[in-house]
């Protein structure tokens, strides 16, 4: 590169930056609805010491990503939280918009639960071929592939419960929606003698597997996880599916089906000996650092033993904290605003 492009590249990041100054005091913050009450946690502990309160959007992981790799400037968000690691082809559109210096925070971890309302008395315990069963778009009929005839639990299995399937999820744009894709629906096909004893590979899964159902029992909740768990409370047979955090803050209305035997908690989250448990993340773009007022105080404070610590309050809500080396390691590259590397696969 010549010194002149070198200048050139100077010059408008600086004239971004300045824009950014002049033209906005509160932190945004974008992303994934499951990463969302942590942030807005954060958010209120930030204000209370004093700083400006940031604003805070559940946009979806996938909606999120948009927004932030949009460019570098007053018009797009400094933080973007993520229920998955950010996508090559996200990589690819923050760097074509100029959003090249970003830092990658996991700060947990969190179990996929498909809950039920307490006064539902039946349904227990599934596996996750049960789970794909239920919901997948196509399944094994008499040999075949073909489309998802399945309207009871016990049409899947006799010793389920005797109750039409309807479950709520979450919309394509939601992180939560590709961790249960992929930890969910691309697992329990594979357990189907269909699909394990026929020698069908990867790929051939993820092409066949991924699609939900669209003929009634899936129904697409929006990116507002709050809106399943009142769902779940005004109808005792339907169940819903959303981070942990939200079965952990109405545990006293709902409780979590067991998956393969094993309920969502704490432990079996973080030990990953439950079968749908995932990381999250926030993103920062670096460029922004030193130039939103707050900013590297606000992260500052998402990253504190406070917050992300056993016993912080993001315990409290339900976040799965990280081992203490994993901590440390990750406020050491937050503090020091560490580029992630490219994304290449």
């Amino acid at each position: 590169m010549t010194m002149m492009k070198v200048t050139a590249s100077a010059l408008a990041l600086v004239a971004a930056s300045a824009t950014v100054a002049a033209a906005r005091d509160q932190i945004r913050v974008v992303g994934s609805s499951t990463v969302f009450p942590y942030t807005q946690a954060v958010a209120e502990e930030f204000a209370n010491q004093g700083g400006v309160a940031p604003v805070v959007e559940s946009t979806g992981t996938g909606g999120g990503m948009q927004i932030f790799c949009g460019g570098v400037g007053v018009d797009h968000p400094d933080i973007t939280g993520a229920s998955r690691a950010m996508k090559k082809s996200e990589y690819e559109l923050c760097v074509k918009n100029g959003v090249t210096d970003i830092t990658e925070a996991m700060i947990g971890y969190d179990g996929l639960s498909i809950a039920v309302s307490r006064s539902n008395k039946s349904l227990k315990d599934l596996t996750l071929g049960q789970v794909y069963l239920a919901l997948a778009a196509q399944v094994p009929v008499d040999g075949k592939w073909a489309d998802n005839p399945y309207k009871k639990w016990s049409d899947i299995d006799p010793s389920l419960p005797d109750i039409e399937i309807l479950a709520y999820g979450p919309p394509p744009t939601s992180g939560t929606r590709d961790a249960f894709v992929e930890l969910a629906m691309h697992v329990g096909c594979k357990e189907l003698p269909f699909v394990k004893d026929g020698g069908f590979d990867s790929k051939w899964v993820a092409e066949n597997c991924s699609r939900m159902r669209q003929d009634g029992p899936f129904v697409e909740a929006g990116e507002n996880d709050n809106l399943i768990v009142q769902r779940l409370e005004a109808d005792a047979n339907a169940v819903g599916i959303f981070g942990y955090s939200f079965l952990y803050e109405n545990s006293d209305e709902l409780r979590a089906v067991k998956i393969g035997g094993v309920e969502p908690n704490s432990e079996t989250i973080a030990a990953f000996d439950y079968p749908i448990a995932r990381p999250l993340f926030f993103y920062v773009k670096n460029a922004h650092r030193g130039v939103i007022p707050g900013l590297n105080e606000f992260i500052a404070e998402y990253a504190s033993d406070n917050a992300l610590g056993d016993g912080g309050y993001l315990q409290e809500r339900g976040l799965v904290v990280l081992a203490d080396d994993l901590r440390t390691d990750l406020q050491n590259r937050l503090t020091n605003a560490v580029n992630m590397p490219a994304i290449t696969e």
